[in-house]
């Protein structure tokens, strides 16, 4: 028997078929090969086209099936996760009206910063427990006074989770975790918000059918199953956001347990067991994959947007030409901890949630030029992203959240042994690495929504523990020291 998992990005679409037995990945690929389109008519706007998605997902799906020769009967249920925040708006017909305004997307921060002032900072906390900010939400505000001529034709409103879920299923529902996404979830009512609904101007009928995150939510129809190769009635049986499904990934699913990536962007995702909120809205937090009305678990996300490429240009700028990653790594490490008193402030890809939608830009302090070089700058940028999660993860900890423990995926800048000792070391906690990715956790998060595992215990059974980090002990003073005077260099920015 096999779980299909599918990770709907915006780069790509990966598709993995998971052994239910063993737990293992017996296929994966993913397409396009080359970073699939964003639509940008103008700056700050990002879009993509739907039906790329599903052209990518089917090529996925063609080459996994081929290269495992499964019989496609041997699937037994299908997980979707996706870009999170994400509008896809369909008529009466299920038709998408206009391409998919993504995550990445700014236009709606004048409507997020309207509505929050406007209906009340603590009026939004305590019941959405972020700011409208620019989610789905506000995102649909734009098109209502923007293209009403679109906005009078829509049925629904979905997440490219829900869509991908329509087009194998016919069937347009989502879920509280995704509805607390698009800024749509009252916490405090466990309802629909209905107030920003009635601000912004929309009426309760977009709004799909609300499914519990892991349950059968719907089978595959006989198009889609021969589009793709798929058996018709299979269970689509879980979705979640892309942050949310990497902690049910690496099996993170109680208060106190925290999911980190490092790519792109540099990710802290924590649970929280009781309903609570920043008040300066510097993280964001939303329903975990497990939440219910009888037992809270919200997702606290942190995200730093100058993670990855802060690293790409150390790389391209600052490291010896020709070098690779690891080698990079290497040389960043002749630097003693705290690179002898050299700070590299990391934001510098745009405004920063974390610090209140600041853009204070990269800046470089306290160089030398008569003792730092290369390797100084490069450990100086390393620390500083590990610096800036520290940051955020002390707001995280201020909202009642214990950090001992981190899990992340074997990749990327967690592939750095200076990268997650100074994790490790500058806030205390022990970090696992597994090796896993998101489509296979959204199979294996079918297969507790099928009822094929029991629980997730049962599901991450097989999860693959690499290696273990524990924080030196011996350097924890002098990784303090290095991240305080990185703060007080960061509190002068800001």
């Amino acid at each position: 028997m096999y779980l299909l998992g599918y990770d709907i990005g915006s780069s790509s679409v990966k598709a993995s078929l998971v052994n239910v037995e063993t737990g293992k990945t017996v296929a994966s690929d993913f397409y396009p090969r080359t970073e699939a389109e964003i639509i940008a008519v103008k700056p700050g706007w990002a879009e993509q086209r739907p039906q790329q998605w599903w052209d990518s997902l089917k090529h996925a799906t063609e080459s996994i099936l081929a290269s495992s020769k499964a019989d496609p009967k041997d699937i037994k249920a299908i997980g979707i996760s996706y870009q999170m925040h994400g509008l896809v708006m369909v008529d009466k017909n299920k038709v998408p009206l206009r391409p998919a305004i993504i995550w990445c997307d700014s236009r709606g921060v004048p409507y997020g910063e309207k509505a929050f002032n406007e209906l009340g900072e603590e009026k939004c906390l305590s019941h959405i427990l972020n700011s409208p900010g620019n989610f789905t939400a506000t995102k649909l505000a734009w098109v209502k006074e923007n293209e009403p001529q679109v906005f009078e034709k829509i049925d629904k409103i979905m997440l490219p989770g829900d869509y991908i879920a329509m087009r194998l299923t016919d069937r347009i529902c989502t879920t509280v975790s995704g509805l607390s996404e698009m800024m749509l979830w009252d916490f405090k009512e466990n309802k629909v918000a209905g107030f920003l609904m009635d601000y912004l101007g929309f009426d309760g009928s977009i709004i799909p059918e609300i499914v519990p995150t892991f349950s059968i939510q719907g089978r595959v129809t006989a198009e889609a199953a021969a589009e793709l190769g798929l058996t018709e009635g299979t269970p689509v049986s879980y979705r979640a956001g892309d942050q949310p499904n990497n902690a049910l990934s690496l099996n993170v699913f109680n208060p106190g347990e925290i999911a980190s990536t490092a790519g792109t962007s540099g990710v802290v995702y924590g649970v929280l067991g009781e309903v609570n909120y920043d008040v300066k809205s510097r993280v964001n937090t939303f329903a975990h994959v497990n939440h219910s009305d009888e037992a809270t678990r919200l997702g606290v996300l942190l995200c730093i947007n100058g993670t990855g490429i802060l690293n790409s240009w150390s790389k391209r700028t600052v490291a010896p030409e020709g070098i690779s990653y690891a080698e990079m790594n290497d040389v960043a490490a002749k630097a003693p901890i705290g690179a002898e008193g050299v700070s590299v402030i990391p934001f510098g890809n745009g405004a920063e949630r974390v610090l209140q939608n600041k853009e204070v830009n990269c800046s470089i302090h306290g160089v030398n030029f008569l003792t730092h070089n290369k390797s100084h700058l490069l450990r100086a940028a390393q620390e500083g992203i590990v610096f800036s999660f520290m940051y955020g993860m002390e707001i995280m900890e201020q909202m009642g959240m214990p950090i001992n423990k981190i899990h992340a995926g074997h990749a990327n800048m967690f592939l750095s042994p200076l990268f997650r000792n100074t994790l490790a070391g500058v806030s205390g906690a022990t970090i696992e690495l597994y090796d896993t990715d998101g489509s296979v956790g959204a199979a294996k998060g079918a297969g507790i929504g099928a009822g094929i595992y029991r629980d997730n215990n049962e599901a991450f059974a097989s999860l693959e523990k690499i290696e273990i980090i524990e924080p030196s002990v011996s350097d924890s003073r002098a990784y303090r020291d290095a991240y305080d005077l990185w703060k007080e260099r960061l509190m002068r920015e800001i």
